[in-house]
């Protein structure tokens, strides 16, 4: 991405965009790059999966990559120093492979032990898990690439979870649900 684009007045930016191509951005070519607008120089950015090894741009066919401890291995150690290189060093690795945004770090509740991607969150304490977030996500921002942190509240489950329902109450979506996320988003 070129230095004007990163420096531009996005609000000025979005003014000049038609209707098309506002609508345009809400979807994209394909599932890692956004699409691009040329004629005001908006760039197309891709993304890569990988919370513990930045895949790439294909599920099956990808390049190789690094394959870090994951996530609950990590968070095992108590060191958000460690968590932050982490980040440091999956930025290097996306960089490599042209991306600057990362799908990861994973920030679930590991409510149950039969979790089938329960491997991919930090743990079952909420405090650690956003302390944890907040380092990995620091790591990645300290090298320019961002962090969208996954999979939204409540979605910890793999069985029906396009269709499952999350019933609970406030204090828990507040306490333990939301709570990991308090850090590094803000």
């Amino acid at each position: 991405m070129s230095h004007s684009f990163l420096d531009a007045n996005i609000p000025e930016l979005i003014s000049k965009l038609t209707i098309e191509e506002k609508i345009s951005l809400l979807g994209a070519p394909n599932w890692w790059n956004t699409t691009r607008v040329e004629r005001l120089g908006i760039p197309s950015v891709r993304m890569s999966d990988g919370p513990n090894g930045v895949r790439g741009s294909s599920h099956f066919a990808s390049t190789p990559a690094q394959c870090l401890p994951c996530a609950t291995s990590l968070a095992s150690t108590f060191d958000p120093e460690l968590i932050h290189n982490v980040g440091v060093f999956l930025a290097e690795e996306a960089k490599l492979k042209s991306s600057v945004i990362l799908l990861a770090p994973t920030c679930n509740m590991q409510r149950s032990p039969l979790g089938g991607r329960a491997f991919e969150s930090f743990s079952e304490d909420p405090h650690l898990s956003g302390v944890m977030a907040s380092a990995y996500v620091k790591g990645l921002q300290s090298k320019n690439v961002a962090a969208t942190i996954k999979h939204f509240v409540c979605n910890d489950q793999e069985h029906e979870r396009t269709a499952a329902e999350s019933v609970l109450s406030e204090r828990a979506l507040r306490e333990i649900y939301l709570y990991p996320y308090d850090g590094p988003v803000i």
